[in-house]
């Protein structure tokens, strides 16, 4: 067993497609830079991942639990990551994400303030084609690079969810680098009472943008069916959560209550059913109240795969 302050696991794509292979090594070295208190787990037996971890001295485990589309599931990646050694904090990141040193320097921070808490983000996308060399001062022109020609994604979901090892101890069986899942992370969260801190302003990361040609028919990952099973899972579309449903913010001095506007206070008041009486009866009335349209289109959709069940 490894001592070290953060374990980072994921899962990654095949080292297959030219460009993914790239992004993928990039975005592993960048976490290995990251230096000795971080540990690092490739979990999966996809081609190329035991021979990246294998050059990179990082620890492999190739037996994920997988769906019946052989798509590895959530609860056995986070049980992997877990069960590797003993570091207080653990965080799962995307395989095509770039981190810099405020990504361990934020995390151990908030820790100390925080017995149990969520930290997600916003990511910058920036087309990336070759390998990044990772030699002195690397991260800073990286940097200066996205300043130029990145583009600050918009708030939704995130990238990266860094959480104390008393947090997730349990996680339902979601598919992996399908639509849904992530959401659960903010609700689940938000849930429990937890602080849900959203570190855009002290933690840059940078998504190399890629295609969705490793996924079957090329589709985005919120068409395929599996993310329909993933909200399944997660309880419902009402627990579909995003970074407007943080509670606090870190804005790399300390951590605040998330500042209030009208959409806050409108969404507050929407979930409050959800979150705090945990009601998802009163969370659909109230979610019908602020979003009759949405809410009339779900209806009719229930309908129709109601009446094709019953055919």
């Amino acid at each position: 067993m490894i001592d070290s302050k953060l374990t980072i696991f994921t899962a990654p794509k095949p080292f297959v497609d030219p460009h993914i292979s790239v992004i993928q090594y990039n975005a592993v070295r960048s976490w290995k830079a990251l230096g000795s208190d971080v540990s690092i787990i490739l979990i999966g037996n996809e081609p190329g991942i035991e021979s990246v971890a294998k050059e990179l001295n990082l620890a492999y485990q190739p037996n994920v639990t997988r769906n019946d589309q052989g798509t590895p599931l959530i609860s056995s990646i986070f049980q992997l990551g877990r069960t590797y050694n003993a570091s207080p904090l653990l965080a799962y990141v995307n395989a095509d994400i770039i981190l810099f040193n405020d990504f361990l320097e934020t995390s151990t921070q908030i820790a100390k303030t925080f017995p149990e808490f969520l930290l997600v983000g916003q990511r910058w996308d920036m087309d990336i084609k070759e390998r990044i060399d990772f030699k002195n001062g690397w991260d800073i022109n990286l940097k200066k690079e996205c300043a130029k020609t990145g583009k600050l994604h918009p708030r939704g979901g995130s990238d990266y969810f860094v959480y104390p090892r008393a947090c997730f101890s349990e996680v339902p069986d979601f598919a992996v680098g399908r639509a849904g899942w992530d959401n659960w992370m903010f609700y689940q969260a938000r849930l429990k009472n937890w602080a849900c801190i959203d570190t855009s302003k002290s933690i840059q990361i940078i998504h190399q943008n890629h295609d969705y040609s490793h996924l079957p028919g090329g589709q985005p990952h919120y068409r395929l069916p599996e993310t329909n099973e993933n909200v399944r899972l997660a309880g419902g579309r009402r627990t579909i959560f995003t970074l407007l449903d943080v509670n606090y913010e870190s804005t790399g001095e300390k951590v605040i209550k998330y500042p209030w506007n009208w959409e806050k206070i409108w969404r507050e008041v929407e979930i409050f059913p959800l979150i705090t009486l945990k009601s998802k009866q009163l969370a659909q009335i109230f979610f019908a109240i602020f979003h009759p349209k949405r809410a009339y289109i779900e209806f009719r959709k229930w309908l129709a795969n109601r009446d094709n069940k019953g055919r």
